[in-house]
């Protein structure tokens, strides 16, 4: 049984934040899921992957976020508890159904988890997703805790129930992948099957419908402040005349502390957990209570900014800060050192600052910079484009881990914005300049949001290469499903789509398919589709290798080694393929067994045959 089926009330058990959200929405009677992978999101949607195979959850890994967002609002329509889970971006996606979807509300109930990635461990950008509740007049929820992560999941789903609206949940990585204990609750029943009721003149956004809608928004909006102004999440504390308001994972830097500065009979805290709509009449009677206010908030000052507008509103004229020189950034991550010593500042409290640790005794740590895994298949496309147009082409280039081929040596990536953008991207680069363009995404992104742009290129005639770099799965976020990926071995009855029949469909004349592992072939078939007029298309196809050791047909692997008598060191197989497997000891060059898994690109490229397969098999 999985472990976030237990049913035993009041255990505690040490969750993830993302495990947490997940048992919470099970906690809720959740009974249709649905997800397109994105860090720090990714194991919400694994939860439910994993559960939906032993019970009648329904969960579907969408080819995309609004196509998940829009899948779950027709379950919803019919009355089921839904959950769509995505990263911050992905709601950028999903947004376009998601601000008429604010128009018809949902019969049943309706969660997006919306996960924010300050200081973009993995991510694009830095985009704090609290402006799509202004966007949208939706209400949010922002945990603080592990706990109140399952807690808040939970609430989520009554409150969208009571409103008849989808409401956001929005979570940042330091929640999401943090650990915390969990006291379990009851289980809701799950009703897995609803009915739709049709009611065309509340649910087909025309023009004429909409400006009705639009009016009921306004006024379940009225209803979620007046939600909000009571709601048992929006913390107060303390009684001093110093006031903080706060949120999410900050409030606990707050607390922390205002601990350690034995400060506690100057401050009055304000944890807003509802964060939107704000809760104005908390806020002003707040604000009343004191004489200096500091709005604490990861990313843009969205709640310093509303607090002031409540303020101006009420008379007051008290100091409010939050952003600003020697306050608190709008990058990055906060960090109770931070924290302590922003209040310290403002307030004119002592405070004893945080002196780093002495490292100076220590090794300087070795850079790691990030690398393609040893034997990925995208290493050796990249190393063949290189062998054939060198740096005399635009590569605009994507989201995936294929991203990592922007370092030296492989330089594959001038340009990336977004999912699919490469595809897009490529089309204006070619129309722009006279240069050659070759374009690269992946298989995933390639379903996710690369078919539109690659349909706009075929019928404007564009020029330029598109290599879509397949290893079978979602790699970055983890080897999950998409609607290319054969899923047969893991008893899922799906039917992946053919990516070559997709292209030819679309009207691309030029269509290779090539194992990139094999160089020479891969090289000789770049040559073809980039000396081809118009829009080409290669696939290179081959297993990620580390997915393709769950496979049960999975290759046994046979490491390399360097015959060291032959190598006469022009170490090609540094300076151009620069694999993690490579190291070099007293001016010689090895290889690491244990990493490598005999993908033999570099035995096919080192000019003295000095790479040779050891004589056993690693499983």
């Amino acid at each position: 049984m999985h472990p976030l089926l237990e049913d035993k009330l009041g255990k505690k058990m040490v969750m993830l934040g993302n495990e947490a959200i997940a048992r919470g929405a099970l906690e809720a009677g959740v009974a249709f899921t649905s997800a397109y992978p994105g860090t720090p999101s990714s194991e919400i949607a694994l939860q439910f992957f994993q559960i939906s195979q032993e019970t009648d959850l329904y969960f579907e890994y969408s080819a995309n976020e609004k196509v998940a967002l829009e899948i779950s609002a027709g379950a919803a329509q019919c009355g089921l508890k839904t959950m769509v889970t995505m990263k911050h971006v992905g709601v950028n996606v999903a947004s376009d159904a998601l601000m008429t979807l604010a128009y018809t509300g949902v019969k049943g109930a309706l969660v997006l988890v919306s996960a924010d990635d300050p200081f973009m461990f993995s991510s694009q950008n830095e985009q704090d997703n609290r402006y799509y509740g202004k966007l949208s007049a939706l209400p949010i929820l922002e945990p603080s805790t592990v706990h109140e992560a399952k807690e808040m999941a939970k609430y989520a789903f009554e409150l969208s129930h009571e409103l008849q609206e989808p409401v956001i949940l929005r979570t940042t990585t330091r929640i999401n992948h943090s650990s915390g204990v969990v006291t379990l609750g009851p289980m809701a029943e799950r009703i897995t099957k609803g009915k739709f009721k049709k009611d065309p003149f509340n649910l087909v956004c025309v023009p004429a419908v909409s400006r009705k809608l639009h009016a009921k928004l306004l006024e379940n909006y009225e209803k979620a402040r007046a939600i909000g102004n009571q709601s048992e999440w929006n913390l107060l504390e303390g009684q001093g005349s110093f006031g903080i308001i706060c949120n999410g994972v900050s409030y606990t830097y707050v607390k922390d502390v205002l601990q350690e500065m034995d400060a506690p009979d100057k401050f009055r805290i304000l944890r807003i957990g509802l964060s939107h709509p704000l809760p104005d009449q908390i806020i002003t009677d707040f604000l009343k209570q004191c004489e200096k206010v500091l709005v604490v908030e990861e990313g843009e000052p969205y709640m310093e900014e509303g607090v002031k507008a409540i303020a101006q509103e009420a008379g007051l004229t008290l100091p409010i800060a939050g952003k600003g020189e020697n306050l608190f950034s709008r990058l990055y991550e906060y960090n109770p050192v931070m924290v302590k010593k922003v209040i310290g500042t403002y307030f004119g409290v002592p405070y004893q600052d945080t002196k780093p640790i002495d490292v100076s005794d220590l090794p300087e740590i070795p850079q790691r910079p990030p690398n393609l895994c040893p034997g990925c298949p995208h290493r050796a496309t990249y190393v063949a484009v290189r062998e054939v147009l060198g740096d005399n082409a635009i590569y605009p280039t994507d989201i995936g881990c294929y991203t990592l081929g922007l370092l030296p040596p492989l330089r594959m990536g001038d340009f990336l914005i977004a999912m699919g953008a490469s595809v897009g991207t490529a089309g204006g680069f070619a129309r722009a300049t006279d240069d050659k363009v070759v374009a690269f995404i992946g298989d995933s992104t390639f379903f996710h949001s690369g078919i539109p742009p690659l349909v706009n290129a075929v019928y404007n005639n564009h020029n330029f290469t598109l290599i879509i770099l397949d290893n079978g799965t979602t790699a970055m976020t983890g080897h999950q499903p998409h609607p290319g990926a054969e899923v047969s071995h893991i008893n899922l009855p799906l039917n992946p789509v053919s990516i070559e029949e997709v292209v030819k469909g679309i009207g691309v004349k030029k269509v290779v398919t090539v194992n990139p592992l094999r160089f020479k072939k891969t090289v000789e078939a770049i040559k073809e589709v980039t000396s081809y007029e118009g829009v080409s298309v290669l696939i290179a196809r081959a297993y990620c290798p580390l997915f393709e050791r769950t496979l049960p047909h999975g290759k046994k692997w046979r490491p390399f080694y360097v015959d060291l008598k032959k190598c006469k060191k022009h170490r090609v197989c540094i300076t151009k393929i620069a694999c993690p497997a490579f190291y070099i000891e007293n001016d010689n060059v090895y290889i690491d067994e244990t990493r490598c898994t005999g993908c033999m690109l570099c035995a096919q490229l080192c000019p003295e045959n000095a790479i040779l397969p050891l004589k056993k098999e690693v499983a």
